[in-house]
């Protein structure tokens, strides 16, 4: 087992913050200048631990008598077998040893889209949050116009944007190299604007068509949806980590589904979402038939019977009594 040696220092998400090349064996490792090795760490000592052979051949790293010793998974150890993938806490810096052969994985495939990062995606997924914000104050205002209302509606939809995509820029460089906070602006405008278009798609064609499904399904739709985007947030992160990504979204969207089911239940006992058309549109919008009084009052007729039963009277006591 011959030199060269590289001892990399690792940040805790297991990236490699330094790589250092050192000729040979052994490999002093401490905070004094006189080590092969110095770690600007206050927690390890000035002639911490050595890296050498040991009498079968093996790499070992053995402590120097320091205060808090070498800790590997966990366990405070004297001295400790070395191989390529052995990660070792001397201090308060994680560090392993790997000789020149050590073989790497092979390369990934490039799937980062390296055009939709920076100031233009990020501009993009404002402008869409910001829309979306604007949108949801004109449908919603009953008042008079005012330039105010607006304002305090573009500066929320912008605020919480850049709230949600900050939280996973700076998840993207705690567990990455980059934060990336273009992309997830992006991501979380194309969110926003996915969900608040089937919003209102779904109310729409739910009134034009009397098709009921469109509103008692959309909270699912946008739990599904909402599980998309933090799809996309991840493998922005790691995109390596794709098929689990798909997995623990999925896993979130059925959770969420069904607490969401639950809680129909124990708040109206019926499975569905209550009817509600969070817009008022026209009646030029609406397109199936509409019913007439006199079929409206067939209809109820045809409901006395069995509620009068369900009660426990025969159909036609209240003419009875009268």
């Amino acid at each position: 087992m011959n030199g060269p040696w590289f001892v990399e220092l690792l940040a805790r998400n297991g990236d490699v913050l330094q790589r250092q090349c050192v000729a040979g064996l052994p490999i002093r490792i401490g905070r004094g200048y006189d080590n092969d090795v110095i770690l600007d760490d206050d927690y390890a000592a000035a002639a911490h631990a050595v890296v050498d052979l040991d009498a079968a051949g093996r790499l070992l790293l053995r402590d120097l008598g320091s205060r808090n010793g070498i800790v590997v998974a966990g366990r405070r150890l004297h001295e400790a077998a070395l191989s390529g993938d052995t990660v070792v806490r001397i201090g308060h810096t994680p560090l392993r040893v790997r000789a020149a052969d050590f073989p790497v994985a092979p390369e990934l495939l490039d799937r980062t889209f390296h055009g939709w990062e920076g100031v233009l995606p990020g501009s993009v997924g404002l402008v869409l949050a910001g829309a979306v914000a604007l949108l949801a104050r004109w449908l919603g205002d009953t008042d008079y116009f005012a330039w105010a209302r607006y304002a305090e509606a573009l500066a929320g939809g912008l605020a919480a944007a850049l709230l949600w995509g900050g939280v996973w820029a700076f998840a993207n460089r705690l567990f990455g190299r980059h934060a990336r906070l273009g992309r997830h602006l992006f991501v979380s405008g194309c969110g926003a604007a996915a969900i608040a278009g089937y919003a209102l798609l779904g109310s729409t064609l739910g009134y034009a068509f009397s098709a009921e499904g469109f509103t008692h399904y959309a909270s699912h739709v946008a739990t599904l949806l909402l599980a998309g985007m933090i799809y996309f947030h991840l493998c922005t992160i790691r995109p390596q980590n794709r098929v689990r990504y798909r997995w623990i979204c999925a896993g979130l969207a059925v959770l969420c589904s069904s607490l969401i089911l639950a809680g129909n239940v124990q708040r109206t006992g019926r499975w569905l979402d209550e009817l509600y058309m969070p817009v008022l549109m026209p009646p030029a919008v609406r397109l199936s038939p509409d019913h007439g009084v006199d079929e409206f009052m067939r209809e109820v007729e045809a409901m006395k019977g069995p509620l009068d039963r369900s009660r426990g009277r025969k159909p036609g006591d209240d003419e009875i009594e009268n």
